[in-house]
């Protein structure tokens, strides 16, 4: 089942987009047709790229972006015009939406979506496409770190507890695009058809008289899969021991224990007193977890020390994309009426670029990931010989003759669906894909390289000709 984690109206946006919608209104602009661009402006956890996701929830969450006459009460007590009103009771986005795909792997001050509607509506979408899209695209990048430190060994997403409020489903979610196995969160497992697993707490083995009876008693509830808490009371003397019995009166039974899972402590010292005890007594398929406040790079210190774990539960850093609280993706104005316009800074780097654009890969001689570019929607790529550095023009890539492919792809328009959208499944076995042709030394989590990001001579002409064409006016 897919669908927003709770149903969604069009009050889902910030006070000041219905103020300027009715300024719009008021002013006579509806049926100006407006292009924005969505992009962010640096990548999160000083990475060296973010995964793209959120795509599908945005475009759920459209299809339900309206007003009845509860929400129209509502918007009337707060003050706005009842011609206003009267167009809001007609609402639905009619727009046009473009966008590069789920999972994909993008860098900063890229177009990744591109709205082609009236101004009004959208403007009115703004808030609701930032929120689905920032979140779960610093989400999806933090969990493809986490996949990249664990080196093949699976996790699972643990960490609906500590998520903020409900966008705990949107970061599961998120999270299995990036790369986890499974999710603890089973309303996000059924609104998205997400693998769900868990296995106890500590009230679980506290709830009997003794650590061994909660340990059998488990296991006749769940034989198949029995992944025993091995902490609560102490590790080594308890907890691994008394999974050594039991996992001996399993065998006896035909049955095999699944794992164990450590959850404090000294992971990598108690992973290796675990692997050699359970060793010892011949029970070399029985598999170690752990949990307890895990990110990337504790990950990859026990991945450095060698500690014998076979997968990871991580909960709090996952889900609320720690360190970063946020990612900065805008959403800028970039063509109105057919007319190129932009946001002039006195940084040059707070410049954005104007007009209807398209977004290109270019591949090198081995098939990795070589440029992106950016150009006009409206010109021919085949002419595109050179990507200038956006804020240093001096720097330019050559780029005639090299494989590309355009990574913005309409989706939407009309209120239909103009294409298929992944599951996060689909998404994954995309980013994966997509991963195999990033190099190396993006993917380092200290000082990744850039990836360079240009735009085209002609881009660069008008960006340079309106920026002069603006200080004019107003120096003048």
């Amino acid at each position: 089942m897919n669908g927003s984690f709770f149903p969604l109206n069009g009050l889902y946006t910030d006070f000041y987009e219905l103020s300027m919608a009715q300024g719009y209104h008021s002013a006579g602009k509806q049926g100006e047709h407006a292009v924005f661009d969505y992009f962010f402006r640096t990548n999160p956890y000083q990475g060296g790229f973010l995964v793209f996701a959120g795509l599908a929830d945005l475009i759920s969450a459209l299809e339900n972006f309206s007003y009845d006459g509860d929400t129209l009460a509502y918007l009337e007590q707060l003050g706005l015009e009842s011609k206003f009103l009267q167009y809001l009771a007609g609402f639905s986005f009619k727009g046009k939406i473009s966008s590069v795909r789920e999972g994909e792997i993008v860098f900063p001050n890229e177009p990744l979506i591109r709205v082609e509607a009236d101004i009004i509506e959208a403007q009115l979408i703004e808030t609701l496409l930032l929120n689905f899209i920032n979140f779960q695209s610093l989400i999806a990048t933090k969990s493809f770190r986490m996949k990249l430190a664990a080196k093949g060994k699976s996790f699972s997403d643990f960490g609906l507890r500590r998520a903020h409020g409900t966008g705990g489903l949107h970061a599961s979610r998120a999270a299995i695009i990036g790369g986890a196995i499974a999710t603890s969160n089973v309303l996000a497992g059924y609104r998205y058809d997400l693998p769900v697993s868990g296995t106890m707490a500590h009230s679980w083995v506290q709830s009997f008289d003794d650590e061994l009876t909660a340990f059998r008693t488990y296991a006749k509830v769940h034989p198949n899969q029995t992944t025993l808490l091995v902490d609560t009371y102490d590790t080594l003397r308890s907890g691994i021991p008394n999974a050594i019995l039991l996992a001996r009166e399993m065998e006896q039974q035909g049955k095999r224990l699944s794992g164990i899972r450590l959850d404090s402590g000294d992971l990598a010292y108690l992973s290796k007193k675990a692997r050699k005890m359970l060793d010892k007594e011949g029970l070399d398929y029985v598999k170690i977890f752990a949990s307890n406040q895990l990110n990337e790079q504790v990950i990859q210190s026990l991945e450095d020390q060698g500690a014998p774990i076979d997968g990871f539960g991580v909960g709090t850093e996952l889900v609320t994309g720690k360190p970063d609280a946020s990612l900065d993706g805008v959403y800028k104005l970039s063509e109105l009426d057919g007319k190129p316009s932009m946001k002039v800074s006195e940084n040059i780097e707070k410049n954005t670029l104007p007009g209807k654009k398209s977004l290109w890969r270019y591949y090198d001689e081995e098939g990795n990931f070589y440029r992106d570019g950016i150009l006009l929607a409206d010109e021919p790529e085949e002419e595109c010989r050179w990507l200038i550095h956006p804020t240093q023009p001096d720097k330019r890539s050559r780029v005639c003759n090299l494989p590309h492919e355009m990574l913005l792809q309409p989706v939407y328009e009309a209120e239909k669906l103009l294409q298929p959208l992944p599951s996060p499944a689909e998404s994954h076995a995309y980013l994966m894909e997509r991963a195999k042709l990033l190099p190396e030394e993006h993917k380092r989590f200290i000082m990744p390289h850039i990836f360079r990001v240009g735009i085209s001579e002609r881009l660069q002409q008008l960006r340079d000709n309106l920026s002069s064409g603006y200080r004019e006016r107003y120096n003048s």
